[in-house]
């Protein structure tokens, strides 16, 4: 079983640019919208097909998502914006009358979150989306509306699930609830409230908590 974060946050708050110290030949990077990266971007390369090389592949299809993190190898999946796996084939249906297409969008972004969780167990899956405030002022992940909400919660089938904070110029990651999110982690897994929105640092954290490369370190000593 693989361990599955969500990275939430509004839109320039540094959910991207988490990815700067993650290692590209470890990592597979699933963008569901084409755009450069927010850093400095040595090491990151475009796929131009599935078997080319490369770790980075455009693609807002819920099933091309799916196939490649079963597929390709590496240890670390980002998908980056998930919410336009919903928002794009939402737009490419607008056309269609009835709810039969809200049933189906939550089922495909059902899915890529179950293939999420569903991979080897050493495996790290992390989740960037856009979030949105309901009527109460809760935060939560963005999707397409309340038809689909009352379909999956998507938080719900995570056990991390950080919030971006912007606070004096500092760009973070809140770690805990704040009583009007879905912010959450394990007990002891973080020793802050407030960390660096370093992807690294959070994936080196959740291998030291769930044991995930100790007994590769036990055999090289």
């Amino acid at each position: 079983m693989s361990i599955a974060t969500m990275i939430l946050g509004e839109s320039g708050t540094g959910k991207s640019t988490a990815l700067r110290n993650l290692d590209p030949a470890r990592t597979l990077l699933i963008q569901t919208i084409r755009k450069p990266l927010p850093f400095r971007s040595t090491g990151w390369k475009v796929k131009a097909s599935l078997k080319a090389d490369g770790n980075i592949i455009q693609t807002d299809s819920a099933e091309i998502i799916e196939k490649v993190m079963r597929s390709l190898p590496h240890e670390v999946v980002v998908i980056d914006d998930f919410q336009y796996v919903m928002s794009n084939e939402f737009m490419r249906r607008s056309d269609e009358k009835g709810f039969e297409k809200f049933t189906d969008i939550g089922k495909n972004a059902w899915n890529v979150l179950r293939a999420a969780t569903d991979l080897a167990d050493t495996r790290r899956v992390y989740i960037l989306a856009h979030t949105a405030s309901d009527d109460l002022g809760r935060t939560r992940m963005k999707t397409i509306g309340k038809l689909l909400d009352e379909k999956i919660t998507p938080e719900g089938m995570v056990t991390i699930c950080l919030r971006t904070v912007v606070r004096d110029g500092g760009y973070h990651f809140a770690t805990q609830n704040s009583g009007a999110d879905t912010t959450k982690s394990p007990m002891g897994m973080f020793n802050d409230m407030l960390i660096d929105n370093d992807l690294a640092e959070v994936d080196a954290a959740i291998c030291d908590y769930y044991g995930i490369g100790v007994e590769e370190q036990a055999e090289a000593a």
